[in-house]
């Protein structure tokens, strides 16, 4: 009976970067080496005096890619660099540029070193939470496109990417907000002191004191009232243009009458006015809303296809590569693409074996062969040697382009509010104005002046601020707190959609199942020492990733292969120690009769003509899979859809419950389609993805999740970013969420009962100025404590804090 037969693993690590070393080994100065470009980053590093990298971390290099002396070369181009540099004087210039494999305290001391490498460079800062270099350097020295070269040897390749010359990391309402809560801030301190005459009762005697402080007072409300407000006025402005009251008509009512009614009594002499309530008030709404803003504006939701393309591409013409802006290219450019590159335009191959992976724009896990004169789409990665292809249509005419476009123009409608919020504020709205207009016509009976009072009084005390700021504290904890577990959320209306969902649909491929790992298994004779090595050099001479794959698990040295062949989509042979070996599907291996099952993906192998047996190469799923649907089976439903095929169907079921749905064979718009079918059946829909493929899907569910191996790589458009590592916190998530809307519904509650107490003297009409100054404060106050702590002793229950 034929057995498995199980690749073993080897322990040695690299000195630089850690990880396992496969294959030849690479030494220099005693130490061990994964690859020669490790080895030459530990030389530069040495030669510079900087070995005092390796003293923070062990090992705490990223092994580099190959840098060819052209691959930069657009950034010689003026309007490039004209996008790129912040400030330039003609010899000075600054530049902030993205590296995503930042991960470590080393890597900031290294990166703040690079003066010392290059003399052009005068210094260098890191900004660890977003992955950001700024370096200021001398143009006479030294080129951006140097700094690049010296990046990518040290293995922190810049992210040059086509929407990285197109956009600004923080946005101008944070900025804004920033300004408006200094303005209130600075007034609410100085009304407050302005105000203490009326706090301490001064007798008749300082009148004169008290009616130049009053007139200060008003000159610190006409900012706060005009700036200050703006944002609260044009949202409820637009509201009732809509017809819809928001939670911001009753907020933009109350500060009118805050400010209409201290200005007429400061200018009539009949009071002191409820200024320095007003600045207070706008003070603890603004600083909700930037604590909401600023949550994660380090990442970027709203992706498109300019995120996903890089910034420049290699052209040849006339036997002669150079390197160009891809907006720049045109109908029947030539381009040569290499390994593991993304093809930016749909193009005619024509040179070259070409193998496309196309998992993240189909999610087909298979890369697909192409031959001469086939169309190859945008989106795709070759996985193998050097192609040229011919542009065939421009990157803004391309299929993903305009399959993005589609799904653009079809995308889910967001609101700036949480929907709860304005449920409420419609009916607390029309309530407080009825109560208002009866007290005020039961009091005109007896006194106008008390009927002025007690009306303005109750639209004033009953402002629903404590509703308006519980909503930003309790559901900006929740995104701090999830942003502390690598799960991230685009706004606070992410977590009550989340809350609300019954439904779930994973992806497959990349998202339930490992981007870079697979099991790999062979079944058949058991192989020698010798033949494991004999396989290994023919796999390792091709760039098939199934051949990387099987290359990669065998953890033995390999040895010189003759007379090598690569046959497009049928397998590799070649000539190694006086034997023919060869892998690759059962017609080209031959003498297989049986039929190939549907259910694995499998590489045949024989040597000297005599079948040997086959590799069974199959998905490797996310750690904690089994029990993250467990835990959530009583509460929704299920759905896995993929572009892939079949294969792994009675595998999927063991891991999900009788009656999920699967579809395989998914193209974007079938995925689209299908949550669309859902949420017509009244589902509230969450969709779990990792590719172009989704991003249909993840912009037409109520809640879009992209799962990504680094947060600040790519990811498509989406509500909310989960890391993978993390994965197996999912159900905890969903739970937090419903926990936290419930603690947003128990302020609301809180802040009802303050609203009663200041309805009381409202209603009495004697609402006094200080009685104003004391319980607004004290009632946004009480409500950022409850939320707050609320919020946190929740996360420490559910494991999210420690």
């Amino acid at each position: 009976m034929e057995t498995p037969h199980v690749i073993s693993q080897s322990t040695q690590t690299c000195f630089h970067c850690g990880d396992t070393v496969r294959g030849e080994r690479v030494e220099h100065d005693g130490k061990l080496f994964c690859c020669s470009g490790c080895k030459i980053v530990y030389e530069i590093l040495q030669q510079n005096n900087l070995c005092t990298y390796y003293t923070f971390q062990k090992s705490p290099g990223i092994s580099p890619s190959s840098v060819e002396s052209t691959r930069y070369d657009f950034l010689d181009d003026d309007s490039i660099k004209q996008q790129l540099i912040q400030f330039s004087d003609g010899n000075l210039a600054s530049v902030n540029l993205s590296l995503p494999t930042i991960h470590c305290s080393s890597c900031i001391w290294l990166l703040e070193q690079l003066y010392k490498m290059d003399t052009g460079i005068l210094s260098s800062q890191v900004d660890f939470l977003k992955k950001q270099i700024s370096i200021r350097f001398d143009q006479t020295k030294t080129s951006l496109k140097n700094i690049a070269i010296l990046l990518a040897s040290l293995g922190y390749d810049p992210e040059l990417r086509l929407d990285t010359i197109e956009k600004k990391v923080e946005s101008e309402a944070t900025r804004s907000l920033y300004y408006k809560i200094g303005v209130a801030g600075f007034c609410f301190g100085n009304a407050m002191l302005f105000s203490f005459p009326e706090y301490l009762g001064v007798d008749a005697g300082e009148q004169l004191l008290r009616e130049i402080f009053s007139y200060l007072n008003l000159l610190l409300g006409i900012p706060v009232f005009l700036y200050c407000s703006s944002d609260y006025f044009k949202s409820a402005y637009g509201g009732l243009k809509k017809r819809v009251i928001n939670i911001d008509v009753p907020i933009a009512l109350g500060i009118v009458l805050l400010f209409g009614r201290s200005a007429y009594e400061i200018l009539t002499h009949t009071g002191p006015g409820f200024i320095d309530s007003l600045c207070g008030l706008l003070t603890f709404l603004l600083l909700g809303r930037l604590f909401q803003s600023k949550t994660y504006d380090r990442l970027n939701f709203e992706r498109n296809y300019t995120s996903y393309f890089p910034l420049s591409v290699t052209t040849k013409k006339d036997g002669k590569e150079t390197t160009v802006p891809i907006s720049l290219l045109t109908r029947g450019d030539r381009i040569v693409i290499r390994n593991n590159e993304i093809i930016s335009a749909d193009a005619i191959l024509l040179r070259g074996n070409a193998s496309i992976d196309y998992s993240f724009v189909t999610g087909e896990s298979r890369p697909i062969e192409k031959v001469l004169g086939e169309m190859v789409y945008a989106g795709g990665r070759q996985v193998g040697g050097i192609i040229e292809l011919e542009v065939m249509k421009e990157v803004s005419q391309s299929y993903l382009t305009q399959l993005w476009n589609n799904f653009m123009s079809a995308g889910k409608e967001k609101g700036q509010l949480s929907e709860l919020s304005n449920t409420i504020a419609k009916y607390f709205t029309l309530v407080v104005l009825a109560l208002a207009f009866c007290v005020g016509v039961y009091w005109l009976q007896y006194d106008v002046t008390t009927a002025i009072n007690a009306f303005t009084g109750i639209l004033i005390v009953a402002c629903p601020c404590a509703l308006a700021i519980s909503i930003p504290f309790t559901l900006g904890t929740t995104l701090r707190i999830f942003g502390k577990n690598n799960f991230f959320l685009k706004n606070t209306n992410v977590v009550e959609n989340l809350s609300k969902v019954d439904t779930i649909i994973f992806d497959k491929t990349g998202t339930i199942t490992h981007t870079q790992k697979s099991s790999i298994e062979f079944v058949g004779k058991g192989l020698s020492t010798s033949e494991l090595m004999s396989v290994k050099s023919l796999a390792k001479s091709s760039l098939h990733p199934l051949s990387v794959m099987i290359a990669e698990s065998i953890q033995l040295d390999s040895v010189i292969v003759d007379q090598f062949v690569e046959e497009v989509g049928l397998g590799v042979k070649g000539v190694v120690d006086g034997k023919l070996v060869k892998l690759g599907s059962r017609q080209f291996v031959g003498g297989v009769i049986e039929s190939e099952p549907l259910n694995e993906t499998r590489v045949y192998l024989s040597i000297q003509g005599e079948r040997k047996g086959y590799f069974v190469i199959a998905n490797v799923y996310r750690d904690g899979l089994q029990e993250v649907i467990h835990s959530l089976k009583d509460r929704y439903s299920f759905a896995v859809v993929s572009g892939d095929n079949e294969s792994e169907r009675v595998k999927l079921q063991t891991f999900f419950p009788t009656g999920t749905e699967f579809r395989f064979h998914q193209m974007p718009n079938d995925k689209y389609e299908f949550v669309q079918s859902l949420q017509d059946k009244k589902k509230n829909v969450l969709m779990a993805g990792d590719g172009l493929n989704d991003a249909g899907a993840l912009l037409k569910s109520n809640v879009g999740i992209a799962v990504t191996e680094d947060v600040s790589h790519f990811s498509p458009s989406c509500d909310a970013i989960i890391s993978a590592e993390t994965f197996s916190k999912f159900p905890t998530f969903l739970r937090f969420a419903q926990t936290s809307m419930s603690i947003v519904i128990a302020s609301f509650g809180l802040a009802f009962a303050y609203n009663l107490v200041g309805l009381y003297f409202a209603v009495r009409g004697e609402l006094s100025p200080i009685m104003a100054a004391i319980l607004m404060p004290v009632s946004s106050i009480s409500i950022v404590i409850f939320t707050t702590l609320s919020t946190k002793f929740a996360a420490k229950y559910r494991g999210l804090l420690l």
